[in-house]
């Protein structure tokens, strides 16, 4: 790192000059995705805020949700905040709540410009920070937050990012890696859950002192998040024998499940089909539609690759992520058309399935 610009105070400067034009007087509020590392960036953010004496509310990003949907759009047009922050939601086209100072704080490849907000993005930094390291950046601003850093080890880890070489990764670790590792497991559970209720994993980073009581017997949350890791193993375990046609390049796994368990499968195949997209798809995550995570072992751009192939009837639930890692939602008519144009014709569901 120390051969390359540091990009810590680019970032803070960022972060200062946009936060200064927030209005004190009414609480800032912050949008979040429902991983481990996003839901570490909002609660690095909202103890910054809190420790500045400055109010913030939180609002979790969750199954199905994305912020520059017409329905996510609309509630933000009611709301009555001084400022907007959302992180690890991705980079897209179009403004969030105009006339409102917006911080986007992201590291997934942008795909469009979000108006007149100020983009704080790892994207193309080498190495890159995730959302919850740049989120440790900005909180700093606000007041002393170095007794945090393990939150944001938190999401290096969840965004595989651990061995990118990071100071930051470093000074959590000495806190105890397998407490870290431990921790990000249990946190990402219920999200992955059929009720994908995140909100005991922010209640407990919004008031954890450390990896170890995360998953200790110190709060109550953790027996929610414990047994939310068993469902999901159980869901994941069933998904796991069923094995990948392969058409061409392409590697596909369906399954029904209500768990978010695709990307963990695609993760799985991926490094068994290293020459191949890996796509595993779950037609029972949200009724009416298929939910794919894509993964490859090898060097491909999935960005480009699903662009490439977007069904006409796409929204903003697809294809954005990272090169490798991506993937979307589509309707099953969308989905009919996709898994056709990849070679897979027999997947497709019967449209009367889409009511």
């Amino acid at each position: 790192m120390s051969e390359r610009p540091d990009p810590r105070p680019v970032v803070r400067e960022a972060f200062r000059a946009a936060a200064d034009r927030f209005d004190p007087g009414r609480p800032a509020l912050i949008l979040g995705h429902f991983d481990a590392d996003g839901l570490s960036a909002m609660a690095l953010l909202a103890r910054g805020f809190e420790r500045a004496g400055r109010p913030a509310r939180l609002r979790v990003v969750g199954r199905g949700e994305n912020p520059w949907s017409e329905a996510v759009r609309a509630e933000l047009a009611r709301e009555e905040v001084g400022g907007l922050i959302v992180t690890d939601l991705g980079v897209r086209e179009g403004p969030l709540k105009p006339g409102t100072p917006t911080v986007v704080i992201d590291h997934h490849v942008p795909t469009g410009v979000p108006g007149d907000a100020v983009v704080i993005s790892g994207a193309g930094l080498e190495p890159e920070p995730t959302s919850a390291l740049l989120a440790y950046w900005c909180a700093g601003v606000l007041a002393p937050v170095d007794d945090l850093v393990w939150i944001a080890g938190l999401g290096l880890i969840g965004d595989m990012a651990e061995g990118a070489g990071f100071t930051e990764m470093a000074e959590a670790q000495a806190l105890g890696k397998t407490a870290l590792r431990d921790a990000v497991s249990l946190l990402n559970a219920p999200r992955r859950a059929a009720a994908a209720d995140a909100a005991p994993s922010l209640a407990l980073l919004l008031k954890a002192k450390g990896p170890k009581e995360i998953i200790g017997a110190v709060h109550p949350e953790t027996a929610q998040l414990r047994a939310a890791k068993a469902e999901v193993a159980g869901e994941l375990d069933r998904a796991k024998r069923i094995g990948p046609k392969v058409r061409g390049d392409v590697a596909l796994i369906r399954f029904h499940s209500p768990c978010q368990i695709h990307p963990l499968v695609a993760q799985q195949w991926r490094g068994r089909l290293k020459d191949k997209v890996v796509l595993a798809a779950n037609t029972g995550y949200r009724p009416g539609w298929v939910h794919f995570a894509a993964r490859t072992g090898g060097d491909r751009d999935l960005i480009a690759f699903l662009a490439e192939r977007r069904p006409p009837g796409a929204d903003e639930q697809y294809g954005s992520g990272h090169r490798q890692a991506t993937g979307g939602a589509l309707r099953i008519p969308d989905w009919n058309h996709f898994a056709s144009s990849l070679g897979f014709p027999e997947e497709r569901i019967p449209e009367q399935a889409a009511a």
